[in-house]
């Protein structure tokens, strides 16, 4: 059986369970929890990044990391389910990285409470991170993704935009929905049209201002 490292607060490791319940593959992979932050945790000689998710595949080999597993996960359930062939996959694994990115940025601002100390922390850099947030849904608010009747209209782009949005609920709040209403009632669609995803849902945990240790 293949093994996924994730833990259960992170985005990129949310889209991944979620594509394994809808591409059916769930009864194929264990779900390990990893701790990033522990040295001992064999994370580290699994993905050299120490950085999850990964998949480890029956063979021993490992993979890494979100997008590369949703690939090799459409591939086992015979392609073509969350990438569309031709010139549309290329519009999907744009919006992926876009939204990717969103995470990226969003990670960034809650480890500038985790792990630095008050007067350590730079609201510039803190300031970078946001904006780079607010860009990337306002493009999303005016490029609308289809909204999905049911988990079989999902691809990885609109997949990975409900984990952001989701991530964003679970660390800030739900503040970005003032500004993007469409994409709001988008997350609300896509909630009832993938059951996997509230299923993964996490309870809202904003860090706080002292924090210094939290798992991704």
């Amino acid at each position: 059986m293949m093994k996924l490292r994730s833990s259960p607060p992170s985005p990129f490791g949310r889209k991944i369970k979620i594509a394994m319940v809808m591409l059916g593959l769930k009864d194929r992979i264990e779900v390990v929890d990893a701790n990033t932050a522990d040295p001992a945790d064999s994370l580290r000689g699994q993905n050299p990044l120490g950085k999850i998710p990964a998949l480890i595949l029956e063979n021993g080999d490992v993979l890494y990391d979100s997008a590369v597993i949703l690939e090799y996960l459409d591939h086992l359930a015979g392609g073509s389910k969350l990438f569309p062939a031709g010139e549309a996959r290329f519009a999907v694994l744009r919006d992926q990285a876009l939204a990717d990115g969103i995470m990226d940025a969003a990670l960034l601002r809650v480890y500038e409470k985790r792990f630095k100390q008050p007067h350590y922390r730079d609201p510039a850099w803190d300031a970078y991170q946001g904006e780079k947030v607010a860009r990337g849904l306002a493009y999303f608010e005016q490029h609308m993704p289809a909204t999905p009747g049911s988990a079989a209209d999902v691809d990885a782009a609109s997949l990975t935009l409900a984990c952001t949005l989701g991530y964003l609920d679970m660390r800030f709040g739900d503040g970005w929905r003032a500004n993007c209403p469409k994409l709001a009632a988008w997350l609300q669609a896509f909630e009832a049209a993938v059951p996997a995803f509230a299923d993964t849902k996490q309870p809202a945990a904003p860090v706080p201002d002292d924090a210094a240790v939290d798992l991704k």
